[in-house]
């Protein structure tokens, strides 16, 4: 298939909705977060079903429990619409989430459906549902490097504000 220029621009410009939900969440980023929704939109957690808005919030404290957390999206199928002002997403997702108090790795496996809306020359999601796959805790071994030295997995959270980059 063939893409216009407005499409392509259209189908990036999705994508970095998606890195925004990420980045958000992964750096405790409220604003960051919610910029990745619409005002009314829902979103299904399955642990929480509701307002997007209220679903970021709830994450600013429930990710508190861990030191840092790595929301790694794969596979971002993305379908334009023919009106032009909606897509449909599939992205597949693995979060790396590290205990706060214990060395242990919580590993989550799933799917974001995401139903996305332009307005005027913006997108953001409009509904999103989570699909669980899996999920695994282990413990950490640590590498034989000396990874004490590197900056930590909660330095840069929370970033409201904080630009990419050192």
């Amino acid at each position: 298939m063939e893409f216009s220029p407005q499409q392509l621009s259209d189908l990036e410009s999705i994508r970095n909705v998606a890195k925004r939900y990420c980045r958000g969440v992964d750096r405790l980023d409220e604003e960051l977060m919610k910029s990745a929704y619409w005002p009314e939109a829902t979103d299904d957690h399955g642990v929480f079903v509701g307002n997007a808005m209220e679903f970021s919030e709830i994450c600013m404290v429930s990710h508190l429990k861990w030191r840092s957390t790595g929301h790694c999206i794969f596979n971002h199928y993305i379908e334009l619409d023919d009106d032009g002002e909606h897509a449909h997403g599939e992205a597949y997702n693995i979060t790396y989430l590290f205990q706060k108090d214990e060395d242990i790795l919580d590993t989550w496996y799933g799917r974001y459906l995401d139903v996305y809306e332009k307005r005027g020359d913006e997108w953001r999601i409009i509904e999103r549902t989570c699909v669980n796959e899996g999920t695994t805790s282990e413990p950490i071994t640590p590498m034989e490097i000396d990874a004490h030295k590197f900056r930590q997995g909660s330095f840069d959270r929370p970033s409201s504000g904080r630009t990419p980059g050192p």
